[in-house]
C-alpha cells in the first residue's frame, strides 16, 4: 500500500506505473494526486490526443479497459483518469470484473490509469483489492485524526510561505474540523490576500474565511470551560441568526466533541500538558483551558452533558421520542446551552 507522499515523490523522480488505484474517505489527497497527473504528466501539446478524463456514472469497465488498450498518438504515453469510479456500474458485474484483473495482470505499458474511487474505502476482502494490491499503486486515503489537523494546518501553510499564531489554527480546526478539501481552500483564499511570510492572524481570518473572530465555536468552548453563560448565549445567539455559516449539524458535532475531550481527561491519570494534549488533540498552549473546564464539570456532568448533546441531535433529526418541529434549531441551541452550564 503506497502512501500519498510517496507517490508525489515518485512521480516528480519520474517512477510511474501503469495503474493507480487511490480509494478512500478522504478526498483531498486523491484529487491532489489527479491533479498533479493532469496537470504534469503530457505537455499541452499532447493532452488532446493523449489525455482522457473519464466519469464513473458515464463510463463501464468494459470501455475503461478498451481505451486504455489504445496506443498513443504522437507520443510516448497515454494518461486515463477515472474520476469518481465509485460510480461505476458494474463493479458488481462478474463479467466485467474479470476483464478488468485480466488487464490489471497484462497492462499497456505506455498507458497510465488512474482510479479516484473517493468518499469510501474498496473492500479490501474482495478479489479486485487483492489483485490491485500485487498490480497497481494503491493508496487509501483516509481522514486525518482530530490531534493531526493543527499540524497538518501547519504544514499546508508552510508550502504556502505563510504562518498562522495559534489562536488562528485553532479557530480554523475547531470550526472546520479535518475537512482537508474546505481548510486547503480557505488557506489558499488566505494565500490569495495576504504576502508570503505573513503570520495570518484572527482577524484575517473573519476578514478571509468568514469566522467571527468573537463568535465562533473556538469562544463558545471557552465560554463553556469558564462558565461564561452571558457570552455563550450571545455566541448561541449569533449562531441562530447565521445558521447557513454556522450550521445546527456542525455546532452539535463540535460541542460533543469537546465533552468528549473532557471526558478524555477526566479518565487520564496523568495531568501533564504535554500528555493532554496529544490525548485530545489540542495545541499545549491550550490545555490550561479545557483542564479548568474538567476541574468544572465533574465526570457525571461531563457525561450527562454528553446524553444532552446526543437528545438534542436526535430531537434535531426528528427521532421519536425526541421529534421536534422543524425551524427550532433556535431553541434547540439555546435550550441545550441553558441546560450544559446548570
Amino acid at each position: 500500500m503506497a502512501e500519498y507522499g510517496e507517490i508525489i515523490k515518485d512521480f516528480k523522480s519520474k517512477k510511474l506505473a501503469p495503474i493507480y488505484f487511490l480509494h478512500g474517505e478522504e478526498s483531498f489527497f486523491i484529487n491532489n494526486i489527479v491533479a498533479l497527473f493532469e496537470n504534469e504528466l503530457l505537455d499541452e501539446s499532447q493532452k488532446s490526443f493523449n489525455q482522457y478524463i473519464l466519469y464513473g456514472k458515464e463510463i463501464d469497465i468494459p470501455q475503461i479497459i478498451t481505451t486504455a488498450r489504445k496506443f498513443p498518438m504522437m507520443g510516448d504515453q497515454q494518461l486515463i483518469v477515472v474520476k469518481e469510479a465509485q460510480d461505476i456500474k458494474d463493479w458488481k458485474k462478474t463479467q466485467s470484473i474479470e476483464a478488468l484483473l485480466h488487464y490489471l495482470k497484462t497492462p499497456v505499458p505506455s498507458t497510465i490509469l488512474v482510479f479516484a474511487y473517493q468518499h469510501k474505502p474498496l473492500d479490501k476482502r474482495s478479489k479486485l483489492a487483492k489483485v490491485l494490491t500485487k498490480t497497481s499503486i494503491m493508496m487509501e486515503s483516509k481522514k486525518i485524526y482530530d490531534n493531526q489537523i493543527g499540524p497538518w494546518i501547519q504544514s499546508y501553510l508552510k508550502s504556502k510561505l505563510l504562518t498562522m499564531n495559534q489562536k488562528g489554527v485553532m479557530m480554523l480546526s475547531e470550526n472546520i474540523g479535518n475537512n482537508l478539501q474546505r481548510l486547503s481552500s480557505e488557506i489558499d483564499k488566505l494565500a490569495l490576500n495576504l504576502s508570503k511570510g505573513q503570520q495570518i492572524d484572527e482577524q484575517h481570518i473573519q476578514n478571509y474565511v468568514g469566522i467571527n473572530r468573537d463568535y465562533n465555536i473556538f469562544e463558545l468552548q471557552k465560554a463553556l470551560s469558564y462558565e461564561d453563560f452571558s457570552k455563550a448565549f450571545k455566541i448561541i445567539e449569533y449562531f441562530t441568526l447565521n445558521l447557513t455559516k454556522n450550521p445546527f449539524v456542525l455546532t452539535i458535532a463540535q460541542l460533543f466533541a469537546y465533552f468528549n475531550k473532557l471526558l478524555i481527561i477526566h479518565q487520564s491519570t496523568t495531568k501533564e500538558n504535554h500528555h493532554i494534549a496529544s490525548l485530545i488533540g489540542v495545541n499545549p498552549y491550550f490545555v490550561g483551558e479545557y483542564l479548568n473546564a474538567s476541574k468544572r464539570y465533574s465526570l457525571p456532568t461531563v457525561l450527562r452533558n454528553i446524553t444532552l448533546v446526543q437528545d438534542t441531535d436526535l430531537k434535531f433529526k426528528g427521532i421519536k421520542p425526541f421529534a421536534c418541529p422543524k425551524g427550532k434549531e433556535a431553541a434547540l441551541l439555546k435550550e441545550l446551552i441553558f441546560r450544559l452550564m446548570h
